[in-house]
């Protein structure tokens, strides 16, 4: 039924208005009361529920990808407005009672409309994405242009280490967590290996650090990335920094939880990011550094509980660390840089903040 439906749902492309993209809550609200409809339909048509279940189905488990956090994800939204039609084909199909409810054709109506602005939205949905593809600055290097110009050139006797990563890298505060130090943060919320290769040159290879730190791949696997891809991309990463002698830290990922979703559908982390692709991961990204010479930082052991989720305590949304979260992180990244650089003393983080652990997992040359 689902392969069917992806041939009746071409024409919603062709026909729809051009009335425009929804905003990313008008997309979700216009979705969940197209389900509503369709719920209600199927009371109207002897047969239509059954038949129809599995579409209807569909439709809810991708509203429900689309709340966890993915609002503006095309390929989902295909596969909704795909169901939604193939359901609205099915439906008309069916014989009807006679006479049919006043309220019955209203509702199909409805239904009929409410495809066509769904497909305008998708269009314009497409549009804006590859307009994206098409901008000078896809791997938004202007985020730090400014910062890069005024960064002088390391000093003597005092390590400079680049954190290039997304939004856990972006997030974290280093001048808190390790004062006095020259940690440079380079995280960008949101971005994939292939953007963060893209900056290489402007956000890390520019500045001579000492030690890089990658902690990347979370977001290329909540986006369908094929997981060659991103082993290209890393090893890419490696590559650029070995050939300026910058020691190389490639950190694993940190696994999620899903403990908070049921007061939040946003938070439902393991759809978008299951935990056997994190560990997948992983496990190359070990595999890689032991091959090539690279040290290989182990938070995932030491955030990981029982379940194989992320300790409940370190995040709240099931994806970002907490404050908590990051003291966990410190001193496992520092004991790293301090192996990446023999004979420099090592730098204890911020006082006050325990040092929870081992370093599981640290390998290198």
């Amino acid at each position: 039924m689902k392969r069917i439906a992806v041939f009746l749902a071409a024409s919603v492309w062709a026909s729809a208005p051009e009335t425009g993209l929804f905003r990313p809550q008008e997309a979700l609200s216009h979705y969940e009361r197209e389900i509503q409809v369709m719920e209600s339909i199927t009371t109207t048509v002897p047969g239509l529920a059954r038949a129809a279940e599995p579409l209807i189905e569909n439709a809810r488990q991708s509203l429900l990808t689309l709340r966890s956090g993915m609002p503006a994800d095309s390929a989902i939204q295909y596969d909704l407005i795909t169901n939604v039609r193939a359901f609205l084909e099915l439906a008309e199909a069916m014989p009807k009672p006679h006479p049919f409810p006043a309220e019955a054709r209203r509702q199909f109506h409805e239904l009929r409309e409410s495809l066509e602005r769904a497909g305008s939205h998708f269009r314009g949905l497409l549009a804006s994405k590859e307009e994206q593809l098409r901008a000078p600055d896809r791997d938004n290097l202007a985020r730090y242009a400014e910062a890069n110009a005024r960064l002088g050139p390391p000093q003597a006797g005092k390590p400079r280490v680049v954190f290039l990563g997304d939004s856990i890298t972006d997030g974290w505060r280093l001048n808190e967590y390790f004062p006095g130090q020259d940690y440079v943060n380079r995280g960008i919320s949101g971005q994939v290996t292939g953007q963060m290769l893209g900056r290489m040159m402007a956000d890390v290879l520019a500045h001579k650090p000492d030690v890089l730190v990658v902690l990347a791949g979370t977001n290329d696997i909540a986006r369908g990335v094929k997981m060659e891809a991103i082993q290209n991309n890393l090893a890419m990463i490696g590559e650029l920094a070995h050939g300026r002698k910058i020691r190389t830290i490639f950190a694993s990922l940190l696994p999620i939880h899903d403990y908070n979703a049921d007061a939040n559908p946003a938070f439902l982390q393991s759809k978008r990011r299951p935990p056997e692709a994190i560990v997948a991961l992983n496990n190359w990204i070990r595999s890689h550094c032991e091959q090539r010479g690279y040290l290989y930082l182990d938070y995932f052991s030491e955030a990981v509980d029982g379940n194989g989720f992320l300790k409940r305590d370190l995040s709240g949304d099931g994806l970002h660390p907490n404050a908590a979260g990051y003291r966990v992180m410190a001193p496992l990244v520092q004991a790293a840089i301090a192996k990446a650089l023999p004979g420099q003393p090592a730098a204890a983080p911020a006082p006050a903040r325990k040092k929870r652990g081992i370093l599981g997992g640290l390998t290198g040359k």
